[in-house]
């Protein structure tokens, strides 16, 4: 009698595998016949310029989009997703958390209910109606937010969530996504408005996800902080998959080259600076509770950043500056003239643009035309003979500052939401640039930029620069203000504590004066 020889087991399937993905709006091919394997427990980074395809293939996997052709396997069983039968609540249900770049908070919500409400919410196939169990809703918002290190108190349990700032939003997001027990955790961009420490305390986060088996999927352009982070790179062009690779094992320059198909140089954009005279003089600005008796000046053709943590005033200064939340104390002079711009309609009357932070929300009009987004500002420049506004003279304002900004659309009647995050800020850019300002605040000019629209960007804010405009830049990314400005205010505690030209600085010595060490030790 012949022996039987045992069969091997079975391999596991991956938890999540996509296979030969398409999807076109429009007539526009978004993605073309893309395939990858998300294994529990590993680590991915999805890169790639804006307008690659990213945003469209999480949507697709998050169920909030269908492909038009191709498969999605969960635990190696087909969804239908082509068929449309995954939905945004199927995709909660096999455990895929999203976290989006605009974050998707319920804005009239408390903090709680935007965090756990989705465990219910699936539990009851998307019919919630008004059946929510606030005991237990309050231990899993309890249970997650301790996880990213935020306040577990009954009075930020029950905070409404656009009482928050921006960082602490982001935190509130990324807590809603580990609230249930996910096995693939997407971040689009997660760390775009967080600081340092928070990014280190994030990276914690996903750690303790990977010991519990959870994948997690990146969406994100910071080079540091995938290599710091580890896993699989998968990096993305013109809606192809170009290859994966272990992000270790290669250097930025090779990323870049990747994402973009050009070579991104990593040295200084500031190469010949000649400021002039002193265009803005700050002297003794104050405002109650966020910074108090800060100084300091700008010349012309300079670029001037300024940096610190959350709570540094930097933040404030910059809307003070830009008369959206104006000072208490001090004075501005413009030219040697004191002025006192109690509201951004003033602050363009003495020739100040300012570019918000969050150009979603506080910028840009997503809806509209990038012709009514640019010419916002001038629209009573541009009115005829009989007080109407010249549709013509619009259309050819936007078309040059379209030119100008290399600024990718098919038409200036294009809606903003249509563009990639890169364009999208050169939109904003070109609406403060139409009321031709002497000074130009940008604060955080590339958050949620790709590497290669980044690069466009500095290479604008340099030109604008040797042109004779001020440019002052609010940022922690330290990289940007590095490559790019003449000197860097460094605050703390509301005050500016060092004030040094950028060839002299480091990454490392502006992150330890951001965190307290004294300037000796710099």
């Amino acid at each position: 009698m012949n022996a039987v020889t045992p069969s091997a087991p079975a391999e596991k399937p991956p938890f999540l595998e996509i296979r030969n993905v398409r999807k076109s709006f429009g007539g526009v091919r978004a993605l073309k016949e893309v395939s990858l394997i998300i294994e529990a427990g590993k680590i991915y980074h999805l890169m790639g310029e804006n307008g690659c395809g990213k945003s469209t293939l999480i949507k697709i996997l998050s169920g909030a989009q269908t492909a038009d052709e191709g498969e999605v396997l969960i635990d190696g069983q087909p969804t239908g997703v082509v068929a449309g039968d995954l939905g945004a609540i199927g995709a909660l249900g096999a455990g895929i958390e999203t976290v989006y770049q605009d974050l998707s908070l319920l804005p009239n919500l408390s903090v709680a209910e935007n965090v756990a409400f989705t465990e219910q919410l699936v539990a009851s196939s998307g019919r919630l109606a008004r059946r929510l169990d606030l005991v237990a809703l309050h231990a899993t918002a309890r249970r997650a937010l301790a996880e990213v290190h935020l306040p577990t108190d009954r009075g930020f349990l029950t905070r409404r969530t656009d009482t928050l700032p921006l960082a602490t939003r982001q935190l509130v997001a990324i807590a809603r996504a580990i609230a249930s027990d996910a096995r693939l955790v997407i971040m689009d961009e997660p760390t775009t408005s967080l600081t340092r420490q928070e990014v280190e305390n994030l990276i914690k986060v996903v750690a303790r996800l990977q010991e519990r088996g959870v994948a997690v999927l990146f969406v994100t352009h910071k080079l540091d902080e995938c290599k710091q982070i580890g896993g699989r790179a998968v990096i993305m062009r013109d809606g192809v998959k170009v290859t994966e690779l272990d992000v270790a094992t290669h250097s930025k320059a090779e990323f870049s080259h990747w994402m973009t198909g050009r070579e991104i140089s990593e040295t200084r954009y500031r190469t010949n600076p000649k400021p002039g005279d002193v265009l803005l003089k700050v002297e003794g600005l104050s405002k109650g509770g966020v910074f108090k008796d800060v100084s300091f000046d700008v010349r012309r053709g300079e670029i001037l950043g300024i940096t610190g943590l959350l709570d540094s005033g930097r933040n404030e200064l910059a809307l003070a500056l830009a008369g959206v939340s104006p000072a208490s104390h001090g004075t501005i002079r413009l030219d040697g003239k004191a002025i006192a711009p109690q509201s951004a309609a003033d602050a363009i009357g003495h020739g100040i643009g300012y570019v918000p932070e969050d150009r979603l929300t506080e910028g840009l009009f997503l809806e509209k035309p990038i012709q009514d987004n640019i010419t916002l500002p001038i629209l009573g420049r541009l009115k005829n003979a009989f007080g109407i506004i010249s549709a013509s003279r619009a259309r050819r304002t936007a078309e040059e500052s379209v030119r100008d900004l290399q600024i990718v659309a098919p038409d200036v009647s294009a809606p903003v939401q249509s563009l990639s995050g890169g364009n999208q800020q050169r939109v904003l850019i070109g609406r403060w640039l139409t009321i031709n300002p002497r000074l130009l605040i940008l604060h955080g000019p590339t958050v949620g930029v790709d590497v290669g629209s980044k690069d466009t960007i500095f290479r604008i804010i340099q030109r604008l620069a040797d042109g004779g405009m001020s440019v002052i830049i609010i940022s922690d990314d330290l990289p940007e203000l590095l490559q790019n400005c003449d000197r860097i205010l460094i605050m703390r505690q509301g005050r500016i504590i060092s004030d040094d030209s950028a060839v002299s600085l480091s990454e490392d010595s502006i992150y330890r004066a951001m965190a307290g060490h004294t300037k000796e030790n710099i």
